[in-house]
């Protein structure tokens, strides 16, 4: 267990413990730390960018697809295959992950930036159109839309969900895995761009 010792602390200032701070209770941010130098400092990050999708059995006839652009991807475990997103909490994604164990994970080549942005608007009210003339085929583990052309895709069972500040981490196991023999380099999300590497 970690714990910040008094005599590293300004003084006057709390001293934050892991037994000290309530379940469900925010650690805030240091002080001197502003949401602008935050993002500032976190964007020299190169990330891969992928496409999480999912599907909406209860909306409407046929039900509803929904996506989400997400540079918070990880690997988490290989034994066994564990996978962590990152998605904000109250969004449609984090919402329809609440009730819907099952999705998909399409890890997007450099040639598909148009993907990529389409999927991280903001305030749009369905993404009916906007899977309507994208190459895809539906999981069949995940009943969830793969991007044809990505260069990697997962369907996952979701294991663990655990809220972090303003997002929820969703933690699931791979249940199907595949690699197309498309070669093509990968997109990366670096200081507020996409990009591709060389």
């Amino acid at each position: 267990m970690f714990t910040k010792s008094p005599a590293a602390a300004p003084a006057g200032a709390p001293v934050v413990t892991p037994a000290s701070v309530p379940d469900g209770a925010l650690i805030p941010h240091s002080d001197g730390v502003s949401d602008d130098e935050f993002r500032a400092a976190l964007s020299r990050l190169a990330a891969g960018v992928v496409l999480i999708t999912a599907h909406a059995a209860d909306e409407g006839p046929h039900g509803e697809d929904v996506g989400m652009t997400a540079t918070a991807f990880v690997s988490v475990s290989l034994d066994p295959p564990l996978v962590m997103v990152s998605v904000r909490n109250d969004s449609r994604m984090d919402d329809l992950l609440a009730q819907q164990p099952l999705w998909a994970v399409s890890v997007l080549s450099e040639s598909q930036r148009q993907i990529a942005g389409r999927f991280a608007m903001k305030g749009r009210i369905s993404d009916r159109l906007l899977f309507a003339d994208l190459p895809h085929v539906r999981g069949e583990a995940s009943g969830a839309p793969l991007i044809g052309g990505a260069l990697a895709t997962l369907e996952c069972r979701t294991e663990q969900r655990v809220v972090a500040g303003d997002h929820t981490l969703v933690i699931g196991r791979v249940l199907t895995a595949s690699v197309p023999g498309d070669d093509t380099g990968p997109l990366t999300h670096f200081r507020g761009k996409y990009r591709h590497l060389g």
